[in-house]
């Protein structure tokens, strides 16, 4: 099947121009979304290894949405005792406005407004993740977003998205028919199923952002997950 991607036809998440209710529910669901199918414990599954160190971790998550990738991360750096700031990034004011008062009582998490395609603040992190994002974008952008992964990383470098099937656009309209029935949830929900790339494809844009020595994988409920240890490639 073929990827649908118009600039014309956005997210409503990625055109709101206030920190509304509607967006406000709709950031909320995605966190429960996240939680019951799968998000939180694929990115957990990759970095649960890098916390039980217990080194000192700068994060970079780019297009942090409402934060609910760093809110789990930094609770698991709790439990493990694991030293650990967060820089959280999006492009949408409005957006990062509700991220913040989410992460009430998440002072390991700091927020910044900006474009996350050219983000740089002249350093490096330990691990630099960007959750849920490449679907929003073009082939072009997707692959200047993944190149900018690969080269702000000193560390690890974790990008997960949907997995494009028919099977992933049946169950995300069942799931957004039955339980997660706020308008922008159910429209956003459905037309990210038709932007996802497939597994090929996000394999075919890694390769061509000079990405190398890479894992990929397929994991359940229709993401995928790209994986590149660029300290254990340099160690060698």
């Amino acid at each position: 099947m073929i990827r649908r991607f118009q600039e014309d036809r956005p997210e409503w998440m990625d055109v709101v121009e206030t920190a509304t209710p509607e967006l406000e529910a709709d950031l909320a669901n995605l966190e429960s979304l996240n939680h019951r199918f799968g998000a939180h414990r694929l990115v957990l599954d990759y970095l649960g290894p890098v916390i039980a160190r217990r080194q000192p971790l700068r994060v970079l998550d780019l297009g942090t949405g409402g934060a609910d990738i760093p809110r789990a991360l930094v609770l698991r750096a709790r439990e493990a005792g694991c030293p650990i700031l967060v820089t959280a990034v999006d492009r949408q004011q409005p957006t990062l406005e509700i991220a913040e008062k989410f992460s009430a009582g998440f002072p390991e998490i700091r927020f910044v407004r900006a474009n996350f395609l050219d983000f740089a603040e002249g350093t490096l992190y330990d691990v630099v993740l960007c959750n849920l994002v490449l679907h929003h974008l073009d082939e072009t952008d997707a692959i200047r977003l993944l190149r900018r992964c690969r080269e702000l990383t000193r560390g690890v470098t974790l990008v997960t998205d949907l997995r494009r099937s028919r099977l992933a656009q049946a169950g995300i309209f069942a799931v957004t028919e039955l339980i997660y029935r706020d308008p922008m949830t159910r429209h956003d929900a459905r037309l990210s199923a038709e932007r996802a790339f497939s597994f090929p494809e996000l394999r075919k844009l890694a390769i061509a952002a000079g990405w190398w020595g890479f894992r990929h994988r397929r994991a359940p409920f229709f993401r995928q997950a790209l994986w590149m240890d660029v300290a254990a490639r340099m160690r060698r």
